[in-house]
């Protein structure tokens, strides 16, 4: 199937808007994009994919076509997303799924596999993330997802977006063209914007800024050791948000990730490139 459906789920009080790839009674894989996109980065691995899975993409609420929170501090976060994960299995009969998250969408999958969601996803792919973040790659994003900009035309955006979003790596110009058009929306005055609640930075910027209390754990690390799915590291190998040493560090304990690293590519890998898509189907299939 090379066209998704449209679903708009109820999923923690909040509606959330999920292309659906491929037959609904083939083994189940989540894609869950980071923290400032939407699902319509999954559109060249999902396709890709919808011969054999069943592939399920969110925008997380407050992206893409979800609703926006009117309590941006308690449910814009990893735990709450970790939460509506749960209900839309739930919702939707999934005894067992595969899991594949960028940046964000992987430390959801991380927190699900590590509590809620033991038994029930069999195999994760971080793609470019981990239980240690660097302080520094969070600031750079809040840089520019903290003052979203505003355009006049799509061009100008595009110009932008290949600045911010580089280190992706798209493969190209129509993957860049597509990125843009689907991330933007058009305010009241008709200029475009990206479309985010701008209230998902600002929560971000407010839990970075908040003082730790001295016993506060400052990483997921014992989240991490508890996940007994497979899992299956992509690094960006000239990432700044997840560090080699950590990296290495993940191959070590917890679920032993299998890991490879992308040359020439930042945070993090954009999934669609002939090479890349062929890494993730090889380990979902395994």
């Amino acid at each position: 199937m090379t066209t998704p459906r449209s679903l708009y789920l109820t999923l923690g009080g909040r509606n959330v808007h999920l292309l659906d790839w491929g037959r609904e009674d083939a083994p189940a894989v989540i894609l869950w994009h980071g923290l400032n996109r939407n699902a319509r980065d999954f559109d060249d691995l999902a396709a890709a994919l919808s011969p054999r899975y069943r592939l399920l993409a969110p925008d997380t609420i407050g992206r893409g076509l979800s609703e926006w929170s009117p309590k941006p501090d308690a449910e814009y976060t990893v735990p709450f997303y970790a939460r509506q994960a749960v209900e839309l299995l739930d919702q939707l009969k999934l005894q067992s799924v595969r899991w594949v998250g960028t940046s964000m969408g992987g430390l959801v999958g991380m927190v699900a596999a590590a509590t809620a969601l033991t038994n029930r996803i069999s195999h994760l792919v971080l793609n470019d993330v981990g239980p240690a973040i660097a302080p520094g790659a969070v600031q750079r994003i809040l840089q520019y997802a903290g003052n979203p900009p505003v355009f006049t035309t799509v061009p100008e955006a595009e110009a932008y977006f290949r600045e911010i979003y580089a280190a992706f790596g798209v493969a190209t110009d129509a993957g860049w063209r597509k990125l843009v058009e689907t991330s933007l929306r058009r305010l009241p005055d008709g200029r475009l914007t990206p479309h985010t609640d701008p209230e998902v930075a600002a929560v971000l910027a407010r839990q970075t800024a908040a003082p730790k209390a001295p016993d506060a754990p400052t990483d997921a690390w014992p989240l991490y050791d508890l996940i007994t799915a497979k899992t299956f590291l992509i690094r960006g190998a000239v990432s700044d948000l997840l560090a080699a040493e950590t990296a290495a560090e993940m191959t070590r304990r917890g679920p032993k990730a299998r890991r490879i690293d992308i040359p020439g590519i930042g945070h993090a890998p954009a999934l669609d490139t002939p090479e890349q898509i062929a890494l993730v189907a090889e380990f979902l299939a395994g």
